[in-house]
């Protein structure tokens, strides 16, 4: 694990040590390119993240009008940083192995685990370390549908997350949300994911009747994992993004499908994903990504 300043300024710790903790963040440069070697700009957002939390770390115990209460609420719970996982720009499958290891490491010792990637192919990964939680339901967060098999031959990519996500024998159901304009996806994947039985959300939907109707399809008392792509929510909010499209959700849908999801089910594991730091020259989308992942500690928090 290398070496970084810790989110929130929280306890660092090592995954693979003797972790004592009941959520656990982890960041993630690294996933599987689509051009081995090249360089991606969303490598340097779990430091951008960090450093947005930064000037926050002296404020743990006042109160968080987001959360109704402290970050960890009247809860005891344990959270620590465990820095970033190590991997580069050209080796996919090391990373992807080195992902999972990490997480389920964080896993088996009882933590929740907290992702900061990284480009949207860290879910994958990421999620094929929640084998033990079967049966897991996601709600995913994400202007896109993420159901390809393949790009240019690469079936781990950013275009395959849910596709993949959903060959996984322990995932029981998907709530797709924030989903509007063009990407990746073709006729052919919209009608793959609605006949896996994916729940679709475009965003117009949850613009009209509100982020409800999504959270009534995770059934209660189920294991969920929740994973989040900067592109969901509208630019206004995040401008640092890999592929914006206008009509996203808000900040206050986002954090409200959270806190939403973490009532009705067990939040197990969080990850953000697509922070674009090199389009962010405010701070004001890494800002906003450091606050939804607090959102998701603290609703974890609340459940210790």
């Amino acid at each position: 694990m290398s070496e970084t300043a810790t989110f929130l300024g929280l306890p660092d710790a090592d995954p693979f040590g003797a972790l004592e903790a009941d959520i656990a963040v982890l960041g993630a440069p690294h996933g599987t390119p689509y051009e081995p070697g090249a360089e991606n700009d969303c490598a340097i957002a779990p430091a951008a993240m960090r450093e947005a939390s930064a000037g926050y770390a002296g404020l743990l115990d006042h109160y968080d009008f987001d959360l109704e209460g402290t970050l960890l609420g009247d809860s005891a719970a344990r959270v620590v940083d465990c820095g970033d996982v190590a991997g580069n720009a050209s080796d996919g499958a090391g990373n992807r192995a080195a992902i999972t290891a990490a997480t389920r490491a964080v896993l088996d010792a009882g933590a929740a685990a907290v992702l900061l990637g990284g480009d949207d192919s860290v879910p994958i990964p990421f999620i094929s370390a929640f084998e033990a939680f079967a049966p897991l339901w996601i709600l995913q967060i994400d202007a896109h549908l993420d159901w390809r098999d393949e790009r240019d031959g690469e079936h781990n990519g950013w275009s395959s997350v849910m596709r993949r996500a959903s060959e996984m024998p322990f995932i029981e159901g998907l709530v797709q949300v924030g989903l509007r304009g063009p990407g990746s996806a073709r006729s052919l994947e919209v009608e793959d994911a609605r006949t896996w039985g994916s729940n679709l959300f475009p965003a117009a939907a949850i613009h009209a009747d509100g982020i409800e109707p999504a959270l009534a399809k995770i059934p209660k008392g189920v294991n969920c994992l929740v994973t989040l792509d900067c592109d969901g929510i509208d630019p206004p909010a995040m401008p640092g993004m890999i592929y914006p499209a206008p009509g996203g959700l808000s900040y206050a849908q986002a954090i409200g499908l959270i806190k939403g999801a973490a009532n009705r089910a067990k939040l197990v594991g969080f990850d953000i994903t697509e922070l674009r730091p090199a389009k962010d020259p405010t701070g004001l989308a890494a800002l906003t990504a450091f606050r939804l992942a607090a959102n998701a500690i603290g609703a974890m928090a609340r459940a210790v």
